[in-house]
């Protein structure tokens, strides 16, 4: 892991947009560079939901993590960019987590493989909470990330955690599939995994050459993924109500928002290992 992080810091590359940078940038954070900002500002111009579509997703994050620890879960992986830096305080996912009834002692280790998003959180984060944990992994890599020091011992794999996958996006579909068996045989039975999608079902036809095109220009790599698509990497998965659906619609509440659920550009899903 450690040769990871020199490695993905060497590579780090301030020209050029990551999604991760992205979604700070979009939330308002401090945590990325002018290429991500400006990414995010011609993908408002093409279609205008980028900013829309990183508040529903981070808004699908808090959810989830809410209502896994008002049932009882006290223990999280969080895969991808799960720290934004520009949420309000108290509203970041290992805050909310601990909010809960009964959950003051919640633990969270977030894997991050971005550079800037990683030292940042290191950081601002581990230094005040014994509770938190951020270490350089990447879920392309599951078996080393699942063998890493820190998250064979900050969890406990004994009992129930919950575990989010936001990085599919990063993921080919072998990959994924294989992330999502290791992490469903690595958790103890009770646990659950959520999955985050980035699609382009909700664009409009008329605006989808465009913003193809604007993908493959600022985030070349970046997995789509269309319902079907997503629902494959489900199968199997035993999946908790309501099932696969825009992040807007899986259990809103009064920060969800009004939008259209297709403005998310995200699908969600949390499902129960058996």
């Amino acid at each position: 892991m450690r040769q990871r992080a020199i490695r993905n810091l060497a590579k780090l590359n301030t020209t050029q947009a990551r999604i991760t940078r992205m979604l700070d940038a979009a939330a308002g954070g401090k945590n990325n560079f002018v290429a991500d900002r400006e990414a995010v500002r011609r993908y408002d111009e093409a279609a205008p939901v980028t900013t829309e579509a990183a508040r529903a997703v981070l808004g699908f994050l808090a959810r989830v993590v809410r209502h896994l620890a008002i049932r009882g879960v006290d223990q999280f992986l969080v895969i991808g960019s799960g720290v934004p830096s520009g949420l309000p305080a108290g509203r970041q996912l290992h805050d909310l987590a601990r909010q809960a009834p009964g959950r003051p002692d919640a633990r969270v280790l977030y894997v991050e493989n971005d550079p800037m998003v990683l030292a940042n959180a290191q950081a601002t984060i581990e230094p005040v909470t014994d509770l938190v944990r951020v270490v350089d992994g990447d879920a392309a890599e599951i078996e080393d990330l699942l063998a890493d020091r820190v998250v064979r011992t900050f969890i406990d794999w004994d009992r129930p955690v919950g575990m989010i996958l936001v990085s599919t996006h990063g993921l080919d579909d072998e990959e994924a599939r294989h992330a999502v068996k290791c992490l469903g045989h690595a958790a103890a039975p009770g646990s659950y995994l959520a999955l985050l999608q980035t699609t382009f079902d909700g664009i409009p036809p008329e605006l989808l050459p465009a913003v193809e095109d604007l993908l493959a220009m600022t985030l070349p790599g970046h997995v789509v993924r269309g319902r079907d698509a997503f629902a494959a990497l489900l199968e199997g998965l035993d999946l908790v109500d309501p099932g696969l659906v825009w992040v807007s619609e899986w259990r809103p509440d009064a920060t969800a928002g009004s939008s259209p659920p297709a403005v998310c550009g995200n699908y969600g899903a949390l499902a129960r290992i058996l």
